[in-house]
């Protein structure tokens, strides 16, 4: 399914608007961070989720930045399970920074990966691949 996609923001470089989620993503170094500003409802869910799967690339975990949305309604669940099963098909990692709305909306135990900002994401990713490069090294060791 093809949905018209958006139409860029002027004056903020590399954003779209998604029927009122602007959407910015960003290459950095151990991650692709989208952040998305505005809201996410009913009408905008299927663009929202069609742009945010075009990141998911099998070299480049997720940031999904949450963090400054001024509505997150209920159908913006499904762009978390969509984003869950694209990213566990490519092999990628992905974690949501959430805002106080979508953390409610998430509830307790967290079904999905959460940060509470992108810096502290950016850390786990970090974390994780320094793990595991100390396991390759010490099955290195061991064989060798």
């Amino acid at each position: 399914m093809t949905i018209a996609i958006n139409k860029m923001v002027p004056g903020v470089p590399g954003a779209v608007d998604c029927s009122g989620a602007l959407i910015r993503a960003q290459c950095r170094h151990l991650a692709t961070v989208i952040k998305i500003r505005g809201e996410i409802d009913a009408v905008n869910i299927d663009q929202v989720a069609e742009y945010v799967r075009r990141f998911v690339l099998s070299d480049s975990p997720i940031v999904l930045d949450l963090s400054d949305l001024s509505h997150f309604s209920s159908a913006g669940i499904s762009l978390f399970c969509v984003l869950d099963e694209e990213c566990r098909a490519a092999g990628v990692e992905w974690t949501i920074v959430a805002n106080p709305a979508v953390k409610a909306l998430l509830g307790e135990p967290e079904t999905f990966p959460v940060a509470r900002s992108v810096p502290a994401a950016l850390r786990h990713l970090s974390d994780a691949i320094a793990w595991r490069r100390r396991q390759v090294l010490e099955l290195v060791k061991k064989s060798a």
